[in-house]
């Protein structure tokens, strides 16, 4: 995220020049990470990285090496902040949708839904977006149902730019002021049929508790009445008997 948030501290790091438009599109398409701009910036600067730097490689590929300096010298002093509050620099390794989260965490507010081809609407206002033709998302073959935008350009249409492809849920999780999952009819009848089965089987285990209770009682009572007399303290077994006894005359 260090080197995301450094390279949108710049203006456009790729050029067109005169005469060489198809060749400087074709060496962009190099660096575009399906479904993200923001992932495509990283990766212009993780192989600049890789070439330590080198200036002749910027050139080779239309990237404006005096911007890849600036972002080199921001992401520095991004990482000595940190360090300074002694914050931890954690990388997530290729788990991209980590960095994807992130991002929509931080630019929430401006998302838009898809309406048609290559054209979406602000989540919030409506407002009508367009794909510029330069974003990785442009040619993907497919379109995102969200996505999050850095800013808009309005020159014959209002385009988004540094476009990432989010999910409903995250903007759900992370912008809970502005959105919500809407459950559709279908879902809302499922619901309500688990909701059903879940209270008959808890009647239904209500009742078994019950049996077994009355069924433990019923053979406390057996028990009980199965034990014949109850024996009298201080008497002896010999001197029971049934018989009255005789009377003695004088």
């Amino acid at each position: 995220m260090l080197v995301i948030v450094s390279m949108l501290s710049v203006p456009a790091i790729f050029y067109r020049p005169k005469g060489r438009e198809e060749e400087s599109d074709a060496a962009r398409e190099k660096f575009q990470v399906p479904e993200s701009d923001h992932l495509s910036l990283l990766h212009v600067y993780q192989q600049w990285k890789n070439k330590a730097y080198n200036t002749t490689w910027c050139n080779d590929y239309f990237i404006h090496a005096k911007a890849m300096k600036k972002v080199r010298e921001v992401h520095s002093q991004l990482q000595d902040i940190m360090e300074a509050q002694k914050l931890a620099l954690v990388s997530c390794g290729t788990e991209w949708d980590v960095v994807r989260k992130c991002i929509c965490s931080a630019y929430f507010h401006q998302a838009a839904r898809l309406k048609g081809i290559g054209e979406y609407v602000n989540a919030r206002t409506g407002m009508p977006c367009h794909l510029h033709p330069t974003s990785a998302l442009y040619g993907m073959g497919y379109s995102s149902d969200y996505v999050v935008y850095h800013e808009l350009i309005m020159t014959s249409k209002e385009y988004m730019q540094c476009v990432t492809a989010v999910d409903a849920e995250w903007l759900a999780e992370l912008g809970p002021m502005f959105y919500s999952i809407k459950e559709s009819i279908q879902s809302i009848t499922e619901g309500k049929a688990k909701a059903a089965e879940r209270k008959e089987e808890m009647e239904r285990e209500l009742k078994a508790a019950e049996e077994e209770l009355i069924t433990i009682a019923e053979n406390e009572m057996t028990q009980i009445s199965s034990r014949g007399t109850i024996a009298t303290p201080g008497r002896s077994e010999s001197t029971r008997s049934n018989k009255t006894p005789r009377r003695m005359g004088f």
